[in-house]
């Protein structure tokens, strides 16, 4: 089992940058996929980013060449680093951890952080 607890939140202005964590409990923590998903009012959660056990990396359109997802086993943490943020990045961002294989689906993660708020002023 696993326990994931987000920080790193905050407000910015638009081409700011932040880094979001994610601690992990558990023992099992470098075995599983890790994702970051993101939820903003009204809308449907959405994909941002996600990194296999290996390490491979998987991006959303929206963030793309600006957001930068990375893990470091030994200190049970992912990361999220967000670059150029802009108004529309504005939301409620989740990690995740799944030992599932469509990682882009937030209903392939067992386990969630109970979110932190990045909100970007224009």
């Amino acid at each position: 089992q696993v326990q994931l607890t987000e920080s790193g939140g905050g407000l910015v202005q638009a081409g700011e940058s932040l880094r979001l964590s994610c601690a992990a409990t558990g023992r099992t923590f470098a075995s599983y996929h890790l994702g970051w998903f993101r939820q903003a009012p009204g809308k449907d959660r959405e994909f941002v980013a996600a990194i296999t056990w290996r390490g491979n990396t998987y991006y959303g359109d929206s963030v793309k060449d600006r957001f930068t997802i990375s893990r470091v086993n030994l200190k049970n943490t992912l990361y999220l680093q967000m670059n150029t943020l802009k108004p529309e990045d504005t939301a409620v961002y989740y990690c995740a951890a799944t030992r599932g294989e469509q990682l882009r689906s937030p209903g392939q993660y067992n386990y969630w952080g109970q979110g932190t708020q990045v909100t970007v002023s224009s």
